[in-house]
């Protein structure tokens, strides 16, 4: 982190310490105040501040979570990409429901985001998937995502074999490959205050709208 960063870093860590989340109005949109820290996490300097936890459940109930990176959020949602045959596409098909948990340590800041999920269209995955680089593209069809690999080696010969299947920069979309959605009904906002009495506000869908509430510590 530069200077820079750790100065605005500090900042934003002194202003949210000190002041904590002002009392809203009940108008606020928490897709908006999430992009606000988002923001802030990004001018920071912070290291993959689009880093989130996603915590996935069977149908009967058995939890798993790990990190993966944000990269789309909007009105309708936060939006990710996987291999639609990993441990996670499964678990999101048999239960359409998970949680994300962005933590910025240095600014004391937690969102939690508990909602129903829903693949993108091919469209809009082709997008995201255009934009990466051919490496990451190849690693796509190479990677037979949350399976049994004997060897480094084998996973090392398939990339070659997709290099050789697609020589040029034209690596199309696998089948097997794409974005959710989380859709969220319910975003809780957590700010660190001093001697551990910290502001947490919950906003929860509302046919069309949002209703907060504060919550204790």
């Amino acid at each position: 982190m530069s200077l820079t960063s750790r100065i605005r870093a500090l900042k934003t860590f002194g202003k949210g310490v000190a002041l904590g989340l002002p009392d809203p109005t009940g108008d606020e949109d928490p897709i908006e105040l999430f992009q606000q820290w988002y923001d802030d996490a990004e001018r920071a300097g912070l290291f993959l501040p689009e880093a989130m936890c996603l915590a996935t459940a069977t149908p009967d109930g058995i939890p798993s979570s790990r990190m993966v990176l944000l990269k789309g959020i909007g009105p309708a949602g936060f939006v990710f990409f996987t291999n639609y045959e990993s441990r996670k596409a499964g678990e999101l098909d048999a239960n359409p429901n998970a949680s994300l948990l962005f933590h910025w340590a240095i600014l004391e800041r937690q969102v939690r985001v508990e909602g129903t999920v829903e693949r993108i269209s091919e469209e809009q995955s082709y997008a995201y998937y255009s934009s990466r680089g051919r490496g990451s593209r190849i690693g796509a069809w190479a990677s037979r995502q949350s399976r049994p690999l004997e060897a480094r080696d084998e996973l090392r010969r398939r990339v070659r074999e997709f290099e050789e299947r697609f020589p040029g920069d034209d690596v199309p979309l696998p089948p097997y490959w794409g974005g959710y959605r989380i859709v969220p009904h319910r975003i809780e906002f957590w700010q660190g205050r001093a001697d551990r009495l910290h502001d947490r506000w919950e906003w929860r869908r509302d046919g069309d709208g949002w209703t907060v509430v504060r919550l204790y510590p």
